[in-house]
């Protein structure tokens, strides 16, 4: 699904963000609660895309205004908007809706007006709050490096019963001409917008750091602030936290912690790691009251919080992954080594958790097993199970009870693993550890793994919000457990939803903003039922452009590829087969796994189970489109899964085919 959308009737603001060190000027005297500058802030727009003021970097101006859904004042500032917005490319526009009860309705009110520009849903108002927003039609202009407010005030006269002068046009164009902004601060009225607890500083300053804060921040952000955890400092007592203050309201404020990312709006997911709207609200709002300690008890010095070495307990089997040696810098290929399997005899895993040796290096972890030792490495291709994946904030795979993974007696496991040289050399020394169910308590149920991955994506170079999709078709019944959303440096947002026989579109889960950083498998409260002929359709949003910190070159076309400055498009899906048992094997993915269907999930862009020649581009369409007469054996212009097959080896040859950014870039 696509990140949902989000316009509906309340505050929308429009905020005008310029390049230079330009001073206020000529202050009319306007009282108000509008800060000197802007902190930034992160919130989800109406295309579901999460943005930030700070991501804005390539443009000379930024524009926000506030406004209600159906009013008529809010209405006219984003025609005015629209106007601006047409005349100056080179300019943000955003709007902000503070108000709206949900992102479906400011979705709906986007739609109705033609909105074009970003609407950003202020759903718990911290946003509006702190820019002291007051009436629909409020505008901002501010300075991007510095987020410095330059013009505060309406859009034109008509919103202050004045002289339609354009004060946020002439605004603007002081701003682009480089000069200080003549009229700064202009009185103006409009639809009032309520902020529920602005005014409320003296509650906030009563709020309880032992009762309030410190249970949120132990059930939400111990579990990595704690010694020898992944997080640079330990939440360890009040004056840690106190220290820190200022950053966990800016973490907070941009969704940059906790690290969760799923749209609250779609899809329930067991250990819901992000904040509750009272959490967020209960500990910005103790921030900025100074975070005071208040009485009672610091819960977060009663214990010692040390960070297991196994988050699941002690594992009933541990195997070492070969050492390996990280150079200081370069390229490092991805390595497959394998270790011997001890077991005499086959066991079934209900989790297992691959354990990172260096985390600095280690950007991902694979894992499978292999009838014997590989000859050579000991690649994804010869392994017959899964048993999770590690990356940087997912280490264990859990399954529901009476749900297992076969291990069988002997073999190999084999690992595939991703190191990224961090500026010293280092040893990885990774594990992976099992725990198995008891014996005479085997589960009856299997688990099955399988990847949706699009090997043809192509994206543009300079291209802010580039789409690519692939998908499987489920040939039988099944239950859909956990998913695993996966992309490099210049993912931006993601979404897994399902098609169904009958065309209906459901959507299981979304990611309005994509961090490399944190990447983790989601697994849904409640299976998901996969009707057989149902589709589970992967999209992917990337952002090439200079927007984008990661980038590591906005003026390159990317492509699929392993290493970090490349790109891919990767999916992974545990589920298990309805009438499949234990004792009863009925194992549908080879289906799912054979070439033809593979690639029909990766070019079929339109989801009709057919090829289109419009649908191919780029690279595929160079390898292809010569081709086409000879492949496309009816002569409907369209491939099915049979002619699919004679293409073969022209998409094979593309997927060996060169790799972008082959040398390894300098990151920014």
């Amino acid at each position: 699904m696509k990140p949902k959308a989000l316009l509906s009737g309340v505050a929308a603001l429009v905020l005008i963000v310029a390049g230079g060190g330009i001073a206020l000027a000529n202050n009319t005297g306007l009282a108000s609660l509008t800060p000197a500058r802007v902190d930034n802030f992160r919130l989800t727009d109406n295309q579901g895309f999460a943005q930030d003021l700070k991501r804005l970097v390539d443009v000379k101006a930024i524009a926000l205004v506030t406004s209600v859904n159906g009013d008529k004042g809010s209405q006219h500032a984003a025609k005015i908007l629209e106007g601006l917005k047409s005349q100056h490319p080179d300019v943000a526009f955003l709007m902000l809706n503070s108000s709206a009860k949900s992102r479906d309705e400011v979705a709906a009110e986007a739609a109705r007006l033609g909105v074009t520009m970003p609407v950003l849903h202020d759903e718990l108002q911290l946003a509006g709050e702190q820019l002291g927003v007051t009436y629909a039609g409020e505008a901002f202009l501010i300075e991007p490096k510095t987020l410095r407010i330059l013009y505060h005030g309406p859009v034109d006269g008509s919103a202050a019963a004045m002289s339609a002068k354009g004060y946020l046009k002439e605004a603007l164009s002081d701003v682009l001409a480089g000069r200080a902004v003549a009229t700064a601060n202009v009185a103006g009225k409009g639809t009032p917008i309520n902020f529920v607890n602005r005014g409320k500083r003296a509650q906030h300053a009563k709020i309880s750091y032992a009762k309030d804060v410190a249970p949120i921040l132990e059930e939400k952000c111990v579990v990595c602030h704690q010694k020898g955890g992944i997080a640079p400092f330990a939440m360890s007592d009040y004056n840690q936290v106190k220290m820190f203050a200022p950053m966990i309201r800016e973490a907070i404020r941009t969704k940059t912690m906790p690290p969760w990312h799923p749209d609250p709006a779609v899809g329930k997911f067991e250990h819901d790691g992000g904040l509750s709207a009272d959490q967020i609200r209960t500990v910005v709002h103790w921030v900025e009251a100074g975070a005071p300690r208040g009485e009672g008890d610091d819960p977060l010095a009663k214990e010692a919080h040390t960070a297991p070495d196994w988050p699941l307990g002690k594992p009933d089997l541990v195997l070492d992954v070969p050492a390996y040696t990280v150079p200081a810098s370069g390229v490092v290929d991805y390595q497959f080594p394998a270790t011997a399997n001890p077991q005499t005899e086959a066991r079934w895993v209900k989790a297992a958790t691959l354990l990172p040796g260096d985390r600095q290096a280690t950007h991902h972890i694979l894992s499978g097993y292999m009838k014997q030792f590989a000859t050579g490495p000991a690649s994804s291709q010869l392994w017959e199970a899964s048993y999770g994946e590690y990356a940087v904030g997912g280490e264990s795979l859990s399954m529901p009870a009476g749900v297992g993974i076969e291990l069988p007696a002997g073999g190999a496991m084999g690992f595939q693993m991703h190191y990224t040289p961090y500026g010293k050399e280092a040893v990885d020394k990774s594990k992976i550890g099992f725990y198995f169910y008891p014996k005479g308590e085997e589960p009856t149920k299997i688990m099955r793994h399988y990847v949706i991955a699009n090997s043809f994506i192509e994206i543009p170079a300079g291209v802010e919000n580039h789409k690519e999709v692939g998908y499987t078709v489920f040939p039988k019944e099944a239950m859909l457990h956990s998913v695993f959303l996966h992309t490099h440096y210049r993912g931006r947002a993601g979404s897994l939803d399902m098609i169904l026989p009958d065309g209906t579109k459901q959507a299981l889960i979304s990611l309005p903003r994509y961090d490399f950083n944190w990447q983790r498998t989601y697994t849904f409260t409640d299976p998901v039922k996969v009707p057989a002929g149902a589709k589970i359709v992967a999209t992917y949003w990337y952002d090439n452009s200079l927007r984008n910190p990661a980038n590591p070159d906005p003026k390159e076309t990317i492509v699929w590829g392993p290493q970090s400055w490349e790109e891919m498009h990767y999916t992974s899906l545990y589920y298990q087969w309805t009438d499949e048992t234990v004792a009863k094997e009925a194992d549908g993915t080879v289906v799912m796994r054979e070439m033809p269907n593979r690639m029909m999930g990766a070019l079929d862009a339109n989801f009709d189970g057919k090829v289109q020649r419009a649908e191919l581009r780029g690279r595929v369409d160079k390898a292809i489109g010569p081709n086409w007469a000879s492949i496309d054996l009816d002569k409907d212009n369209a491939l099915d899964k049979t002619e699919l097959g004679g293409a073969m080896k022209y998409l094979t040859a593309l997927m060996r085919s060169g790799r972008s950014n082959r040398d390894a870039p300098q990151q920014n």
